[in-house]
């Protein structure tokens, strides 16, 4: 599937982006929404993010790992409770994400909305783990 198609995967989705900062969080907004994607959020806050979960319809997410002082895996218990799909998304050693991950999409910062287009939409229907 040539980059375009694989972008093309996020039209009309409900993407809830969790990123605190600040310019990484409006560019990922713009570019989803550039590729037809309805933004959810974004936001920084945890809180934040499981009120939208719970108030918004999500199809997907992208998470970043490290929120200031806390980790987003409280958010990322949600998605996976409620079978929605997501990704992590980290500039830092993927080692200290939780054995009870292993499996769930990890895409290095800057991110390429082609390949997280992919682990979130290019195969089959229900929640995404990747070996």
């Amino acid at each position: 599937m040539e980059k375009i198609n694989q972008a093309r995967l996020f039209a009309g989705k409900r993407i809830l982006v969790v990123e605190d900062e600040y310019f990484l969080a409006d560019e990922t907004r713009r570019k989803l929404e550039n590729l037809g994607a309805i933004v959810v959020g974004p936001t920084a806050n945890i809180r934040r993010a499981l009120d939208l979960i719970a108030g918004e319809d999500v199809d997907a997410a992208i998470l970043d790992v490290h929120l200031r002082d806390e980790l987003v895996f409280a958010v990322a218990d949600e998605l996976e409770a409620r079978q929605i799909n997501f990704v992590f998304a980290t500039g830092y050693d993927p080692s200290f994400i939780p054995a009870r991950y292993n499996g769930f999409a990890l895409c290095e910062k800057p991110t390429e909305l082609e390949k997280i287009a992919v682990a979130l939409f290019g195969a089959a229907d229900g929640l995404k783990r990747f070996d």
